[in-house]
């Protein structure tokens, strides 16, 4: 009932491709993929914001699965916000992913307070808050939780800040066996040479980076900041527990057109030696989500091919 319904609300062109798939990319690739893809939630933020559509957090597993051939899942914390501590919830939520064989990878944390604040009360708050996503991921069978590494101050000043937030929250992740990573997402945040400092300061092995193809604005506006998206990502997959391949636009090729993604996925892949998970995460207008995540993935399996065929 929910398919039906739901390829009924979406446009003409991309119910015409959403046969479900029979083969997930991994068994398509027989584990020879020199990477394997997972599906962020944020790239159905519109649906699932969208109470017309009837879908919630609990059926993107199912959704993963059924309508993508996508068998692992990145959570983001807003669309089950008042549930880190529903242990009911969570046990439904994993029993989905096990009915459907997705595997919870991590959660994307956001609204929690700035791990660097330079108030060290609102700064000890910050991770506190964080805990309970750090007990969710656990519950769920995840790797790690995403944050966010907002700061203020000199360049310095909010390394050390940031890092000394990094730092209490790996230590109550490390005997969980949980990961704090960062992406870059604004501010200095932004700089892969920054956050690649505050996760040296961290010192930790369970502090890392999950770096983003398309987050690269220090500051946007009139006069923005722009961080080169091949630099930031190579100075942050020395520490990378995760990549996020965002997409927004292709070309009539299937191309993304901001981002040489062959380019991008020689350095993950062959320059850094990272065969992870690599999660779509699709944030543009152009087309519905539907057809932005399968674009994405379309575009990364053929990367896959290029990858594949020269290595052999």
């Amino acid at each position: 009932m929910f398919r039906r319904q739901f390829l009924t609300a979406t446009a003409a062109s991309v119910a015409a491709s959403a046969a479900l798939p029979t083969v997930s990319f991994a068994d398509h690739h027989k584990g020879d993929a020199p990477f394997k893809i997972s599906l962020a939630e944020w790239s159905l933020h519109r649906t699932l914001r969208d109470k017309s559509k009837n879908l919630t957090n609990l059926d993107f597993p199912r959704v993963t699965k059924q309508e993508f051939g996508i068998d692992a899942v990145e959570y983001v914390n807003q669309f089950f916000k008042d549930k880190a501590r529903d242990d009911k919830y969570l046990a439904e939520l994993k029993q989905r992913c096990d009915d459907e064989g997705v595997k919870s990878l991590l959660i994307m944390v956001d609204g929690e307070g700035r791990l660097g604040a330079a108030s060290d009360q609102e700064r000890k708050t910050a991770v506190e808050n964080h805990y309970q996503w750090v007990d969710a991921a656990k519950s769920l069978g995840c790797h790690s939780i995403r944050v966010n590494a907002g700061s203020s101050g000199s360049y310095e000043e909010q390394q050390k800040l940031a890092a000394d937030g990094l730092r209490r929250l790996s230590e109550y992740a490390k005997p969980h066996g949980l990961n704090v990573i960062v992406e870059n997402h604004g501010g200095l945040s932004s700089n892969g040479a920054w956050l690649a400092g505050v996760i040296t300061m961290v010192g930790m092995e369970n502090c890392g980076t999950l770096p983003d193809f398309g987050n690269f604005y220090i500051k946007r506006g009139k006069n923005p900041e722009i961080y080169d998206r091949y630099q930031g990502v190579a100075e942050l997959m020395p520490f990378a527990k995760a990549v996020s391949a965002k997409t927004h636009d292709f070309d009539e090729n299937g191309n993304e057109i901001h981002t040489d993604y062959e380019k991008m996925m020689r350095i993950v892949c062959e320059k850094f030696q990272y065969h992870g998970y690599v999660g779509i995460e699709y944030e543009g207008g152009k087309v519905g989500e539907m057809e932005g995540i399968r674009k994405s993935k379309a575009l990364l399996e053929s990367i896959a091919k290029k990858l594949t065929s020269k290595a052999g």
